[in-house]
């Protein structure tokens, strides 16, 4: 066991406040890390408020999550002490269901266990997350990190940067196709990267003119906005795929119209009420596809990781100390960041 120090909150009314537990001693298939960055994702502010309605308090957050080695389990064989590595969204899963056997964790029939708000396999004890000092996490959840590429920038690719990776990878982005992103925030400016990076013909939506040069700094070949009626006309059945990042209750019809016979548009933003439903005869008439999608398992995470060390990709970022994270949760709500927040955990030791 090991003290470690933390930002927890206590009930989903009450800010973030320091919090003080105990880790558990490294079994014996276990790395433990010092945590050096953590990156906030919205879903962080979700489960701290309750609203999605399932949160376990005290909660720590933090699934965006980069360390440094300082101690591994007597049968660790893929990591070692110094060793620069990631935690995502998951730190175990049950290993054997059909979607495990197939390296998709996220999916695991009998249920995965959350970096934080999880319960652990084997001692049933409530996981604790990255607004921490340390972490211990199976080495077979542990992440190898590009030595080439800023560690506080890598940190949201931990959760943004799979969760736009994987669909963009399932559904064929690359050369000679034509990809939408809906929205430019913490998932949307990964989209556009990660895409512009796989060779496609990129295009942003937005309903903010003021972010059309930001959009196109990031990779993207065109930006519309999608309030006007016109920019989004000129692209009526006309993409071979389209992302939607955005995370608030909104129509999805005006972008279903842009797909192609045959193509789909896949929800990632993981909005706190439903979407209305969209028109049927939207889907029928071209045989078009409503998909979502979740993070990714481990082995498509480490792809993406190395994707973005050969292709030099880090999420835009702005670093914070812990002591901010009330502020920032208040920023994100205003979408006043560009375009993740990243808490260095250095400043929680001081």
């Amino acid at each position: 066991m090991s003290t470690t120090y933390a930002y927890a909150a206590s009930d989903a009314t009450k800010p973030l406040a320091p919090f003080e537990f105990q880790r558990r001693a490294p079994r014996a298939h276990d790395v433990q890390m010092e945590v050096l960055f953590c990156g906030v994702c919205h879903s962080d502010l979700h489960q701290a408020r309750n609203e999605w309605k399932n949160t376990i308090y005290p909660v720590v957050p933090g699934h965006e999550i980069v360390g440094r080695v300082t101690a591994v389990g007597p049968e660790v064989t893929k990591y070692k002490v110094g060793d620069l590595v990631g935690v995502g969204c998951l730190v175990d899963s049950c290993r054997t269901c059909s979607s495990c056997e197939e390296g998709l964790e996220q999916y695991c029939e009998n249920g995965w266990v959350g970096t934080y708000n999880g319960v652990d396999r084997v001692d049933g004890q409530v996981t604790y997350g990255g607004y921490s000092t340390q972490l211990v996490v199976d080495e077979e959840f542990v992440l190898r990190v590009p030595a080439n590429l800023d560690p506080a920038g890598v940190a949201p690719l931990l959760c943004a940067g799979i969760t736009t990776y994987s669909p963009l990878r399932t559904w064929g982005a690359g050369p000679g196709k034509k990809v939408g992103i809906v929205g430019l925030g913490g998932l949307g400016h990964m989209g556009v990267k990660l895409a512009r990076a796989m060779g496609a013909h990129v295009v942003l939506f937005t309903t903010s003119p003021s972010k059309i040069e930001d959009a196109k700094r990031l990779g993207a070949h065109e930006v519309v906005v999608s309030k006007n009626v016109e920019e989004m006309e000129a692209h009526v059945n006309s993409f071979d795929f389209i992302l939607n990042t955005v995370a608030a209750q909104h129509d999805l019809n005006p972008f279903l119209n842009l797909l192609k016979r045959d193509a789909t548009m896949t929800l990632v933003g993981a909005p706190e009420h439903d979407h209305p439903s969209p028109q049927v005869f939207n889907l029928i008439f071209k045989r078009r596809r409503l998909a979502g999608s979740l993070i990714g398992g481990i082995a498509e995470t480490q792809e993406m990781l190395d994707f973005c060390g050969e292709h030099g990709i880090t999420s835009d970022i702005e670093v914070i100390p812990m002591q901010k994270i009330n502020d920032a949760y208040e920023r994100i709500l205003k979408s006043d960041v560009k375009y993740r927040f990243v808490v260095d955990i250095d400043s929680l030791r001081k």
